[in-house]
């Protein structure tokens, strides 16, 4: 902050609070620091506020001493945190808020009082709609252009075409099911650019040599650690089924599943012939422990030089449940499936929506975007998002369009509670915590940002 060239007696002493105030708040806060350095923010944003006001010294020296009063709570013991300090911090920034709209709505003493008809619509003009601001947002920036959507989606049915094509006739024997789209571009839950789709590759399973074991049964005890086990050995021996050549100690192995795929889908089709014939960059991202394509368009053009990728995804289902292939998240376990709750959440939100013509999936996409282009917010992904709107639907039962910015609002100040106990657990799977792959300093981050948010929901809009 430049405080070159003031000229009243005492705004050196200010300049040193903010400058102390902001490089020792982390120190002071502690673990903490999200909910302390948002109150810090806007108190030390108010102190300048009020100086700046102040006609002579004498008002300066009075508004100062207001403000060291609020910037007492910042200095306090970092126990308060663990003595109710979300309601202390949301009343005080609900104060600070008030004060501000107050001051912005003010009129000027030098200027001429107006007409009652005219300071209402002075009023309504001061206060920022953030009904009309968030609905703005979501066209310019979070809803996708139907063009876009039709393009990523072609292109994926296109590359669906090729691998199934190639698979039937390389390896004819191999019982896979009908390849097909799934994900956030099939389901309109994608936000800012159709850059990502997932190909499901279904593997059609004996049901009378296969038994599907819910991580809670398993020795790994994690309840979205599945295993798959082979069973009626004695019966049917090794061999009888096509993916016996998979087993690992007994069981289905989703590393080596994945490996076979790598090898006979990545590292064997001729993608240049692929990318002549659909007029694009079609290759394979090689390296990663996942199956990915990458897209580009060959010769560049303004509306779609964006690539996608899409992640080729090995399947298994029974009934309403769906384990696929990713050893990224069950690493380090080679033979753990990973549960899918996307349908159950996704299927959850359609038909709350359904029943009460609720916007909760156009809240979803509001807050996906949101923290997809916030960098203090982007490690916060879709599933919790997802459930953090679940969880708020079993108390709030209007989620029509009027009330599209008091969900907003209460989805922020949620999930502040959220990251200050550093857990968001699962709306179908209690015993996970969403938010167990949060660093400290990502969480610090997020509570600044979102504190900061509660008095000014605009800086989210940036």
């Amino acid at each position: 902050m430049n405080f070159q060239g003031s000229r009243r007696r005492g705004e050196d002493g200010i300049a040193m609070v903010i400058d102390f105030l902001l490089s020792n708040a982390r120190l002071v806060l502690g673990v903490g620091g999200a909910a302390m350095l948002g109150i810090a923010t806007l108190a030390v944003k108010r102190l300048i506020e009020r100086a700046g006001r102040a006609a002579d010294d004498e008002k300066v020296e009075q508004k100062m001493a207001e403000s060291w009063e609020e910037l007492s709570l910042v200095s306090a013991s970092p126990t308060l945190i663990k003595k109710g300090i979300e309601g202390v911090v949301m009343k005080h920034v609900a104060k600070a808020a008030k004060q501000q709209k107050a001051d912005l709505c003010q009129q000027p003493q030098t200027e001429v009082q107006p007409k009652p008809e005219s300071k209402s619509k002075r009023l309504q003009l001061c206060v920022v709609s953030l009904q009309d601001r968030l609905q703005q947002y979501y066209h310019t920036r979070a809803a996708l252009a139907p063009h876009e959507v039709q393009r990523a989606q072609s292109l994926a049915l296109d590359i669906c075409t090729e691998i199934q094509g190639f698979m039937h006739s390389r390896h004819p024997d191999m019982p896979l099911g009908e390849m097909n789209l799934g994900g956030s571009l099939l389901d309109d839950l994608q936000v800012v650019s159709a850059d990502h789709a997932c190909l499901l590759v279904p593997l059609q399973l004996e049901d009378s040599l296969w038994r599907l074991i819910p991580g809670e049964e398993t020795l790994l005890t994690h309840p979205l650690h599945w295993m798959v086990r082979r069973v009626n050995l004695e019966y049917f021996p090794r061999g009888r089924s096509y993916w016996d050549r998979y087993l690992v100690g007994g069981y289905l192995s989703a590393e080596a599943v994945v490996n076979m795929f790598n090898k006979a889908v990545m590292e064997t089709i001729n993608w240049p012939s692929i990318s002549g014939t659909l007029d694009c960059l079609v290759r394979p991202v090689l390296g990663g422990p996942d199956l990915r394509l990458e897209i580009r368009p060959e010769k560049e053009k303004v509306d779609s030089s964006q690539p996608l990728f899409i992640s080729v995804l090995p399947l298994l289902r029974e009934g309403d449940v769906a384990l696929t292939a990713q050893p990224e998240l069950t690493s380090p376990w080679i033979n753990a499936w990973h549960l899918s709750l996307y349908p159950w959440e996704t299927q959850r939100l359609a038909q709350l929506d359904a029943s009460d013509g609720g916007n909760r999936r156009l809240t979803l996409k509001i807050l996906k975007a949101v923290c997809r282009l916030n960098p203090a917010l982007r490690p916060l992904e879709a599933a919790p998002l997802a459930n953090l709107i679940l969880h708020l639907s079993d108390s709030e039962s209007d989620w029509s369009e009027s009330s599209l910015d008091v969900r907003f609002q209460q989805c922020i100040t949620e999930l502040i509670g959220y990251l200050e106990q550093e857990a968001l657990h699962s709306y179908f799977k209690p015993a996970v915590n969403l938010l167990s792959g949060l660093s400290e300093d990502q969480v610090d981050q997020m509570g600044f940002m979102l504190y900061c948010a509660v008095s000014e929901p605009e800086i989210l809009f940036i």
